[in-house]
């Protein structure tokens, strides 16, 4: 265990931590050097589990024999430390109070990989909050989906913020990108999944929308559950070349809910 204590904050290790921007660690000119935070002994212990690559750690001092010795067993990489006065002076630091890893990414694996044994799976269109993110991939885990799949406009789940909402279930639960341009969703998108045997469900209100307990919809042996984004929901696009448009009944008066809260009603019901 090599324990540095932290006296050069220009120090280029510290980097990852303070001075880089998420789309920098993503390093997508590079994708082989690309790296992200893991926060948390839970989702850095799941990242592990899930055979990520830890780079270095960075911690308050109090942690190394406290909540982050496991991790520390675990990873065998350099741990930078310092008192919480000395790591605050650190961007971003305050805020998160807590024990950091820097790991490496992994090749992301093909729809096709992912989806050969799912009967259930989510696609999320242009989804680009972290924290709803996060959260949909704790409900989709938790509640019984299969896989995720993400536009290319969508945010990375492995930015620090989603992967700490998701409480390390971004390492759990198979997922990947459906394709590489944005130009690439709907179409071939949807083709793509049609031809892995998926009926599509968009989740919207229309007039002509079923109900989440659509006994058809339900009997689906196969079903891919559409998401849009904030605010705006699903394009209109995507909606009309769907199997389905799906809504969940409000009551009171209440016009929809956030992607996040609707996405766990989706999945509960859904995945029964």
């Amino acid at each position: 265990m090599e324990i540095i204590e932290i006296t050069d904050f220009s120090d280029p290790n510290l980097d990852a931590f303070a001075r880089l921007t998420e789309r920098q660690l993503m390093n997508r000119d590079k994708p082989e050097e690309g790296l992200f935070i893991a926060e948390s002994p839970k989702v850095i212990h799941r990242a592990l589990d899930a055979g990520y690559e830890p780079v270095t750690l960075l911690m308050e001092r109090k942690h190394i024999e406290g909540q982050a010795s496991d991790v520390i067993a675990r990873c065998g990489v350099p741990v930078y430390t310092a008192p919480l006065d000395v790591l605050e002076q650190i961007t971003g630091y305050k805020l998160t109070r807590g024990v950091l890893c820097s790991m490496r990414r992994k090749d992301l694996p093909t729809v096709e990989e992912i989806c050969q044994n799912a009967r259930r799976i989510v696609v999320l269109e242009d989804v680009m909050n972290p924290t709803n993110v996060g959260a949909i991939f704790r409900s989709a885990a938790a509640l019984g989906m299969d896989a995720v799949l993400l536009t290319p406009a969508c945010s990375d789940p492995l930015y620090r913020r989603s992967a700490r909402v998701s409480m390390g279930t971004v390492f759990q639960i198979p997922w990947t990108q459906i394709g590489e341009h944005v130009a690439d969703w709907p179409h071939p998108g949807l083709e793509r999944l049609r031809a892995l045997g998926f009926k599509t469900a968009a989740m919207a209100l229309e007039d002509d929308s079923v109900s989440i307990d659509d006994e058809n919809l339900m009997a689906e042996e196969k079903l891919a559950v559409i998401l849009g984004t904030e605010g705006d929901g699903l394009a209109a696009k995507t909606i009309a070349d769907c199997d389905y448009t799906v809504k969940i009944p409000m009551s009171h008066g209440v016009d929809s809910l956030n992607v996040a809260a609707a996405s766990a009603v989706a999945f509960y019901q859904l995945s029964r």
